[in-house]
Parts: C-alpha cells; structure tokens; sequence
C-alpha cells in the first residue's frame, strides 16, 4: 500500500520532500502534483520503475516521455537545443509547456519516440514538483496521470489514492488541481510547430 503525504501547494515541508526523493532514489513510482494536474514520476535511469508506470497507464513502446527539470540548466546535457530556442524556453519556463527535442546520448533509449529520437522536456509551474526536483537533484522521468479509459488528467487525490493507492509507493497531495493539459511546442524539425493547445499561452512561439 503506497504512503500519502499532505503537502502544502506553497511552502512544501521539507522533510516530506526529502522523504519523497528518498523513495524515488530506491526506486518508488510517485503520483505528484503539476501545474497541469497529477503526474507518475520515477527516477531516470530505473527501468522497473518505468515498467511499472507502463503498466498503470497501459502505455506501449512508443509513448513520448518527458524529463521533468527544476531549471534549463540542465537542458543541454539532454536536449539538443540551439540559441533561439533556449531564449523562448528562458522567456516562458516555469509554465505549463511541454517541449519536444532531438535527444542526446544521455537520455536512455528507452524514454526517447523510437522513430524520432525526440523527448519532451518540462520545467513545471509548481511549489511541489520544483521543490522535488531541486532536492533529487537531477531530472525525473514523469508522465501525465491518465488512466486507462479516460482523455483528461487526474485531478482529485483521494480519487487517485482509491484506484492507485496498491499500485504505486507514494501518492502526494497537492490538492485539487485543473484538468487542462500542457501546451506542447515542437522544436525538433527545422520550424517551431504548436503541437497541443493547452494551459500555456501559445503565441510566444507562432
């Protein structure tokens, strides 16, 4: 049965935080809020992890991950991004964007689209999933929380805990949160494509 923390949306406690990542280090599935609803998230390079969040979502091998980071510092080391591209992700992060890039090496195999070597990168608009990212120290894989059978992203907590409290190790409360998804921005052809229309303001990138 997986653990349930209550943080606050603004201040986040630390020691709930802390114990967060220390589940995410051993090798935990965690539900967490975003600024675009409830998320699973597990560490980058565990492949069981992965495998679990598969499974709870029924996600086949071609399902676009997203590498959740607290900042751009770390954009290069997996993303190929050029300077035009940097300056309009410095302009609109934290936000509720997802954007697709041509991977590097760093990234593994596995969370890349396997025809186009492309991965989504997010820097999130939230007190409780920056302050993870900042304690864990490096990106986290992350997914949005849709069940099968549904469109939209989990919202509610205590919904999520009754369907996912035996599937996954921790489930925080952030409270309840919007359903509308990321606005994603593709950059890894030669021009900027809007792929979705969703919470971010799209017209800096058209």
């Amino acid at each position: 049965m997986s653990q349930f923390f209550y943080v606050h949306p603004e201040t986040p406690q630390v020691r709930l935080i802390n114990q967060a990542v220390a589940i995410i280090r051993n090798g935990g599935v965690i539900v967490y809020p975003t600024d675009s609803g409830y998320a699973l998230g597990c560490q980058l390079e565990n492949k069981s992890a992965l495998e679990r969040i598969c499974q709870i979502r029924r996600l086949n091998d071609k399902h676009n991950f997203t590498l959740l980071c607290r900042d751009l510092s770390e954009l290069s080391l997996y993303a190929r991004v050029d300077n035009a591209a940097y300056r309009l992700l410095r302009n609109n992060t934290p936000g509720a964007y997802t954007f697709i890039f041509k991977g590097t090496k760093e990234v593994p195999r596995r969370l890349m689209n396997p025809k186009r070597k492309t991965i989504g990168i997010r820097v999130p608009d939230n007190a409780i999933a920056l302050a993870l990212l900042e304690a864990l120290g490096e990106p986290m894989m992350s997914t949005s929380l849709i069940l099968p059978g549904n469109e939209n992203t989990e919202s509610d907590p205590d919904e999520i805990r009754d369907q996912l409290e035996h599937a996954v190790d921790l489930i925080i409360n952030g409270g309840y949160l919007g359903e509308q998804p990321t606005t994603v921005i593709d950059f890894s052809n030669d021009d900027i494509e809007i792929a979705r229309v969703g919470a971010g303001d799209p017209s800096p990138f058209e």
